[in-house]
C-alpha cells in the first residue's frame, strides 16, 4: 500500500531561508520509520537533507 509524503528541507529554517518541499511515496507495509533523502533546495542552490514531516 503506497503513502504519500512529504519531505522538507532541514537546514533551510536554521540558515532563516524559506524551506524546500517535496512530494514522495512509500510502501507503509516495508519501510515503517520516516524517510531521509538528499534533494536540492533552489534557494540555498545546494543539495540537503529532506527529512518526512506529519
Amino acid at each position: 500500500m503506497q503513502e504519500l509524503v512529504t519531505l522538507e528541507c532541514t537546514e533551510a529554517r536554521k540558515e532563516g531561508k524559506p524551506v524546500s518541499r517535496y512530494l514522495t511515496r512509500r510502501n507503509k507495509k516495508t519501510v515503517t520509520e520516516r524517510i531521509e533523502k538528499k534533494k536540492y533546495n533552489p534557494h540555498l542552490k545546494r543539495h540537503t537533507i529532506h527529512k518526512e514531516i506529519k
